[in-house]
């Protein structure tokens, strides 16, 4: 990529997500940009900051090109500064608002208005929701026709460091980029879970008993970091520091605690799935004959054992199911079941 001394490259700033903004970087120079992307990583600030460059780059009055086209902003002109206020015109964001944080329909009605009309000011409409694993069920079915039948000259940013919980209508309609750091090593107790996993999932699996030993395996892991999470933040609860309290500021501070509870007792079971899903991922690039260095456990033993008994495709099968799941999980269904069903669906 062509740079200036002396200027400020802003998607050069991004080294920890280098592979996603170099995806990008091509498709500019390329003129092949999507019309809807997903952006998906660790932390929502820094996903901010990607769909901010790549609308500055968009709208840049004196971008850096390649092949003659833009493929960075100067950082530096009128309306490199309006984007980064949330001032253009052109460019617009929608966030959890409402009181339940949640992206309500109101505001993705509101935000597809803005898109459908031409440019006011610059080239390219952009409209970036943050946290779209947030968007409402009416929201996001409201938000499926745009993305069906873009408007010229438009692109749409979904943002979120949960993409499993985003409808699957939506992220199908999506490029998904992803900008997660690199993985860090497991932590002991991490390492000998997963290990245990593998060592069952290993174990012939035709028969449902042996389904169920490695559903057990994970329930009982689960049943630890509820019991765990209850423990941590029930201490640190005003409950236990003082006892005389009146019966309404007791039950206020009860449904607090297991509201707490419950929302981080979520996000750790999300965490071990990740766990689960990254050791299903090794499995299939086991199967591509993909070299170790891909490998996110090559720690782990047994994901080549399972490689060898499954093709590509019910290997990759197995990851499409477990991100299904985790978005099962982010509804009402009953957790044991879900996972159950889950469980039952994969190849090994």
């Amino acid at each position: 990529m062509e740079t200036i001394k002396g200027s400020v490259v802003a998607f050069e700033d991004f080294p920890k997500q280098a592979r996603g903004v170099e995806l990008l970087e091509r498709s500019l120079a390329q003129g092949r940009l999507g019309h809807a992307y997903l952006f998906a990583g660790d932390r929502i600030e820094e996903l901010e900051s990607v769909a901010r460059t790549l609308a500055k780059t968009l709208n840049c009055q004196n971008p850096i090109r390649q092949n003659g086209r833009a493929v960075d902003c100067c950082d530096a002109c009128a309306s490199c500064h309006k984007i980064d206020k949330e001032t253009h015109a052109d460019v617009h964001w929608a966030r959890p608002e409402s009181k339940s944080r949640v992206i309500t329909v109101d505001q993705t009605r509101g935000l597809m208005r803005e898109i459908q009309l031409k440019p006011t000011e610059a080239e390219f409409k952009v409209s970036v929701i943050v946290g779209a694993d947030r968007l409402k069920l009416e929201a996001a079915n409201a938000f499926l026709k745009t993305l069906e039948e873009p408007p010229q000259k438009s692109i749409l940013i979904l943002l979120s460091t949960v993409p499993q919980r985003i409808l699957e209508t939506i992220v199908s309609r999506c490029l998904r980029l992803n900008f997660f750091s690199e993985r860090r090593g497991l932590e002991p107790d991490q390492a000998e879970w997963l290990a245990k996993f593998s060592a069952v999932a290993v174990e012939e699996q035709k028969s449902f008993l042996g389904r169920y030993r490695l559903l057990d395996v994970l329930l009982q892991k689960l049943a630890e970091i509820r019991a765990a999470t209850g423990e941590t933040l029930g201490a640190r609860s005003p409950l236990e520091k003082y006892e005389e309290i009146e019966k309404d500021l007791r039950e206020k501070w009860e449904e607090e605690l297991a509201a707490a509870v419950e929302s981080e007792y979520r996000r750790r079971r999300a965490d071990l799935l990740m766990l689960v899903q990254s050791w299903l991922r090794d499995v299939w690039l086991h199967t591509l004959a993909a070299g170790s260095g891909l490998l996110s456990f090559p720690e782990i033993a047994g994901a080549k054992e399972v490689a060898g008994r499954i093709s590509g495709r019910q290997a990759l099968e197995n990851l499409q199911t477990l991100e299904r799941t985790q978005r099962l999980l982010h509804t009402n269904v009953q957790e044991a079941l879900a996972l159950e069903v889950g469980l039952l669906k994969l190849h090994f």
